[in-house]
């Protein structure tokens, strides 16, 4: 149990754990670290089924290898885990009902991780938590100075959910709203399905949002819609916020999801796409949503969100190399080539 002035928690709904075994780090303690990650254990948004509040736990634990901080990557080359300076900050205290509080305890959190010059990673927890996450990083970089690439299903862009301006289905409104971030530098890929209804799709024109529906990648191909995209996302912004929601691949792959939506991405494409994006561009954020472990089977949907943090950890470390002149490995070379 947390005391009601205690912002962070050992694991609020389970062990006292890391992601993978990473040291634990205090948000007083953040100088010269890389990577921080935070849990945000919350379902109070969901519009169908919870127990997202469990993700962060799954997240953190789910492998079949020991949880000794080392997890070299065999396209890449990279050891992330030992090669980038990551730290477990452990859970936000967010209580069940008192959303309002929850969120700015967990905004303030990811801006304490931002403004020590660490990449925030946050383990969700519904979508909700996108608003307080993007915001925590725009209150570092600058309002409207980060573009944001939202992988889902769904457009998150409601006025409101069950007459609240807090809820799964409303982040990404909420944040063009607020001018934490800018409509033009949105970009969503994966949409599908039957949701939203045409008066939120005009709201979105209106903001000249840039939605990749799942038909339009199709039709293009994945990577093609990823260029376009990289080439909004670095206009006019310093640093770019990642969010995935695991629905956004088809539920026979990510079946432990509170709204799964059938005709998604691949998990194959979702984890080269996120690997691409972090290898690419000046990621200021990340975060992981959507991951409800009730509804999972043989864990297969928590192993991926642990292979898509470890996709874009593993894109960070490749990158830190490039900048650094240090040799990095092109991940389509023959695997044995030059070891």
């Amino acid at each position: 149990m947390a005391d009601d002035d205690e912002v962070i928690l050992r694991g609020m709904y389970g062990p006292d754990v890391t992601f993978l075994g990473v040291p634990r780090v205090e948000l007083d303690a953040l100088d010269g670290y890389d990577v921080v990650f935070l849990g945000a254990p919350f379902d109070g948004g969901t519009s169908h089924r919870p127990g997202t509040r469990f993700g962060p736990q799954a997240l953190r634990i789910t492998d079949y290898l020991p949880h000794d901080a080392s997890r070299p990557h065999l396209a890449l080359g990279v050891d992330p885990l030992t090669e980038l300076r990551i730290g477990d900050a452990g859970d936000v205290v967010m209580p069940p009902g008192e959303t309002e509080k929850s969120l700015k305890r967990l905004e303030d959190a990811v801006h304490a991780v931002a403004a020590a010059g660490a990449i925030p990673l946050i383990l969700g927890g519904d979508h909700t938590v996108t608003f307080p996450d993007a915001t925590g990083v725009a209150r570092h970089v600058g309002w409207g100075r980060v573009s944001l690439i939202h992988f889902d299903a769904h457009a998150d862009t409601g006025d409101t959910q069950f007459g609240s301006l807090y809820g799964h289905g409303t982040p990404m409104r909420r944040l063009i709203e607020s001018g934490a971030v800018r409509g033009d530098r949105f970009l969503q890929i994966g949409l599908r399905g039957y949701w939203p209804e045409p008066p939120t799709l005009a709201w979105m024109a209106e903001q000249r949002m840039r939605s990749f529906e799942m038909s339009e990648i199709v039709s293009r191909g994945l990577d093609e819609c990823l260029t376009e995209a990289f080439g909004i996302a670095t206009d006019e912004c310093d640093g770019v916020f990642l969010s995935v929601d695991v629905d956004v691949v088809d539920p026979g792959m990510a079946p432990g999801t509170g709204t799964p939506e059938p005709g998604g991405l691949t998990g194959r494409q979702l984890l080269d796409a996120v690997r691409r994006i972090a290898m690419s561009l000046p990621l200021a954020g990340v975060d992981v949503v959507e991951v409800s472990p009730p509804y999972d089977h043989a864990e297969v949907t928590a192993f991926l969100g642990n292979r898509v943090v470890l996709e874009a950890l593993s894109g960070m470390a490749w990158r830190l190399r490039k900048a650094e002149g240090l040799p990095a490995r092109q991940p389509d070379s023959p695997l044995l080539e030059g070891r």
